[in-house]
């Protein structure tokens, strides 16, 4: 079994995140594996492992040939990775994101394409849709626990009240929550491994796509201005003297919220 995971590499959240003058993230030196995208690379590894045979390939778009995350990843036991760096992808937005995949994981064949369900820098949450429309592929989203048979895949998929059983044939895309395992921590053995491991990296032009239609060029949107989040202001005491709910919910209407 053949399984494609779209990882992304972002700035150590443990660090202050700075802007550029275009009030872009930075994303220079060292960036590591989101956190989010480790999920998908573990469940990837278990359904290749249960599968008796294949392998896990990462796909990833990235600055300047960054592939710090991606041997994260790699020594893990991902077995090699598709690296999509390329300066006409400055400015990209959530669809050109998907567009660069999208042509990444269409040059080979995959049963299954994993995602997580959103990125820790980005929060769009639209990206693995995206991917299986351009793909044309069926989509399931916030998977908690995925199971292949033959050439369908059985997928417990998160809800507010518990979980949807769907299934689906392959190959498909689906996007994986936050804790649906528990990712492995790549061993000595791995990271040494991951060295030698094979990243191909490619260009837009690669891909067969147009660099006017991806980045800041084809964005068709722009970041105006970034400021800092008011700060939280102080709240209203309200002492209870024997009619405090009243004077609660005056308050109350007075928001609107009842």
């Amino acid at each position: 079994m053949n399984i494609a995971v779209c990882v992304k590499q972002i700035p150590d959240p443990a660090e202050p995140g700075t802007l550029n003058p275009d009030n872009t993230l930075k994303r220079e030196g060292k960036l590591i594996l989101d956190e989010s995208d480790s999920y998908g690379v573990e469940m990837a590894l278990q359904l290749v492992d249960k599968a008796g045979g294949g392998e896990v390939t990462l796909v990833s778009m990235a600055p300047n040939g960054v592939r710090d995350g991606l041997r994260t990843a790699l020594a893990m036991g991902a077995a090699k990775a598709v690296l999509v760096s390329d300066d006409a992808l400055k400015g990209a937005g959530a669809l050109d994101t998907a567009k660069v995949l999208a042509a990444a994981i269409k040059r080979n064949e995959f049963d299954l394409v994993i995602a997580a369900t959103e990125s820790s820098d980005g929060y769009t949450g639209t990206v693995p849709e995206q991917i299986a429309e351009l793909l044309d592929l069926p989509s399931v989203t916030f998977a908690k626990h995925i199971e292949v048979d033959g050439s369908t895949v059985k997928i417990q998929r998160q809800t507010e009240s518990g979980y949807d059983e769907v299934s689906s044939p392959l190959p498909a895309v689906v996007s994986v929550t936050a804790g649906v395992v528990e990712p492995r921590y790549p061993s000595f053995k791995g990271i040494m491994a991951a060295k030698s491991k094979p990243v191909d990296e490619v260009s837009v032009a690669d891909l067969g796509i147009d660099s006017a239609i991806v980045g800041w060029a084809g964005a068709g949107q722009e970041i105006i201005a970034v400021d800092q989040a008011e700060e939280r202001q102080a709240g209203e005491i309200v002492e209870d003297d024997g009619e405090g709910y009243a004077k609660i919910v005056a308050f109350l209407e007075n928001l609107k919220v009842i």
